[in-house]
């Protein structure tokens, strides 16, 4: 049988797809690594209001166009409009399956969603785990480039926020994509260690912003910890599928973060935090919480179109350092 492409709308169990020999497709990484604006502007013509976020648009016409098979939807745990991009993906006649991390956050109601999730797609639990551990082999390596980020400063927040957040699908080529990381890592280990500088924590989703490492590190700011990109990368590397999918925090309350986050704080010795907000999201409601419960220095930024930083939020980060670096 012809492996099917399947797009999804955030991580999740990406195992299953892969034991069930299919190709999983980030539509996330689509979206930003192939003309994000012209994926935006297709999507307003289609009829998406300005004031829908930005990823929604941008993942709706990355399905419509990549030549899916099938786009799988996360609808409990990622965006309240996940259920409206579902039907309007499928008004372009592109099968949609829906997935949820459940919110009562119990082994029994998460492995019930896997196994219907394995159902649908035609993997055995022997066949998904068998699958993850090939998967967690590629993410203990992950586990190091991360160390090298925070502890061995060889390698940059840019470049940790690359490689983990391309771990929600590696790719869609496991084997291609552990190659071209040994080779990264290969030659990283022979760089000289960064100098000292301001240790930040970049919280929140992935940046739209297309330069915003690139800022940071203009003004002296040194990213040794990516949060949500880190948990892509399934760090606590659970043999158990379900317990694994229990410790992604992402899909759960903002306290479920704050315990990942504080011990990464205070493990790397961050000196600062800048959190990240799309614009028109929930996720800025929690952002309250992460800046009452944090006690550094705190700056909010938020994103609305893919495109380098604003004049405005520039402004911001200049700012900051003069106060902080």
């Amino acid at each position: 049988m012809k492996p099917k492409r399947i797009g999804f709308t955030t991580s999740m169990p990406v195992e299953v797809l892969y034991a069930a020999g299919h190709i999983p497709i980030d539509l996330n990484n689509i979206f930003l690594t192939q003309d994000a604006e012209k994926h935006v502007r297709m999507a307003e013509v289609k009829g998406f209001p300005r004031t829908i976020c930005t990823w929604i648009k941008g993942n709706y016409n990355a399905a419509v166009s990549s030549s899916l098979d099938e786009v799988l939807g996360v609808v409990q745990g990622d965006c309240s409009n996940g259920h409206s991009l579902l039907d309007m993906i499928n008004e372009e006649d592109i099968p949609v399956y829906r997935f949820s991390f459940p919110p009562e956050k119990s082994y029994a109601a998460m492995d019930a969603e896997i196994s219907r999730l394995e159902q649908h797609y035609g993997a055995t639990r022997s066949d998904t785990l068998k699958t993850k551990a090939r998967l967690d082999s590629i993410r203990k390596k992950l586990l190091v480039l991360d160390e090298w980020t925070w502890k061995e400063r060889i390698v940059s927040g840019k470049e940790n926020h690359f490689w983990l957040v391309n771990s929600s699908d590696f790719n869609g080529n496991p084997d291609k994509y552990e190659e071209e990381l040994d080779s990264f890592m290969r030659e990283a280990k022979q760089r000289d260690p960064k100098p000292a500088r301001l240790r930040l924590a970049y919280l929140g989703v992935p940046p739209i912003f297309k330069n915003i490492y690139d800022a940071i590190s203009e003004l002296g700011g040194d990213v040794v910890f990516n949060e949500v990109q880190r948990q892509f990368s399934m760090p606590t590397l659970l043999p158990d599928v379900v317990k694994q999918y229990l410790e992604y925090t992402y899909p759960y309350s903002v306290y479920d973060r704050l315990r990942d986050i504080k011990t990464q704080l205070k493990e790397r010795s961050i000196e600062a935090v800048i959190s990240y907000t799309q614009s028109f999201c929930h996720l800025q409601i929690d952002n309250l919480l992460l800046k009452k419960y944090i006690d550094l220095p705190f700056l909010n930024l938020e994103g609305d179109q893919p495109e380098d930083i604003d004049s405005r939020t520039q402004l911001r980060l200049e700012s900051f350092f003069e106060v902080h670096a």
